[in-house]
């Protein structure tokens, strides 16, 4: 019993911060894989969040092939949370590699920002925002249905 209530417990900030429908989101501020900062404001409209390594390789199927600025000309931002790589590999491969994406990658390094929007860890989460509320959220699990919902975004 006592280890339901400290389970209990310790989850409940994050329910707590859980973004509903109709909600504004929270502005944060994260750094690209350039260590560039981007603060989230009214102008997204699209939140793509990856919290796994597989749901990234969605996000990156998906925009293969696609000009640099695509998801940017779509109002998209894209947060990965990279928070369970070791630091080292994040530091001397996979950001580096990040460089060459033609989209930017904002890096969640502490899991501050991905917590806040729950969804399946295989997944990428899609935010619908609207002026800095959310109006609907989808989730996919599959590159060729996230560039199919992209291309239906016009730019």
């Amino acid at each position: 019993m006592k280890l339901f209530v400290v389970l209990f417990l310790s989850l409940l900030p994050l329910w707590a911060q859980a973004v509903e429908v109709g909600e504004r989101l929270a502005p944060w501020t994260l750094l690209d894989q350039f260590d560039q900062a981007y603060t989230l404001d009214d102008q997204a409209q699209i939140l793509l969040v990856a919290r796994s390594m597989d749901a990234a390789k969605i996000v990156d199927g998906a925009l293969q092939g696609q000009p640099k600025g695509y998801l940017e000309a779509r109002h998209g931002v894209f947060v990965a949370d990279i928070q369970r790589m070791p630091r080292l590999v994040a530091k001397l491969f996979a950001v580096p590699a990040m460089q060459s994406y033609s989209y930017r990658v904002m890096l969640d390094r502490d899991a501050r920002i991905a917590p806040r929007y729950p969804g399946a860890v295989d997944k990428v989460l899609w935010l619908q925002l609207e002026s800095g509320k959310l109006i609907a959220q989808y989730e996919y699990g599959s590159a060729a249905e996230l560039r199919q919902a992209l291309e239906q975004v016009k730019p």
